[in-house]
């Protein structure tokens, strides 16, 4: 695919996780980059995203908790302090066609995507 991710698996209450996501075939640096994900039965939401300055921006339910990084070769997430409702398939999104911009966390401005990593938080 043109966005792979990794860095899913189970992982415990409390615990942290690393998810990276490279743009494989992408030609060009993407203007904006997320990470959305989606429970069982749930809606897409968006969780982080950054733009080509790294400038990060982050939805309510990871704030304080997550980081998002990105450079020329991929893009990771950390979330700490790890809670049972983290539990999703996250995905890997890019936009080749708009800047972040104040709705960086609408999935319809992203025109790749990745297949998804699960991710299981257990007590």
């Amino acid at each position: 695919g043109q966005l792979a991710e990794s860095g899913g698996g189970s992982q415990e209450v409390g615990g942290s996780l690393t998810l990276s996501c490279v743009p494989n075939t992408i030609p060009r640096q993407p203007h904006c980059m997320a990470w959305f994900r989606q429970g069982p039965g749930g809606w897409r939401e968006g969780v982080a995203a950054i733009d080509l300055d790294g400038h990060p921006n982050y939805a309510a339910s990871v704030q304080g908790r997550g980081a998002i990084s990105r450079d020329r070769t991929r893009m990771t997430l950390q979330i700490n302090n790890l809670k049972v409702e983290d539990t999703a398939t996250y995905f890997c999104a890019a936009s080749s066609l708009v800047s972040c911009g104040m709705n960086s966390l609408s999935n319809r401005q992203y025109n790749f995507w990745g297949q998804g990593t699960q991710v299981t938080v257990s007590s």
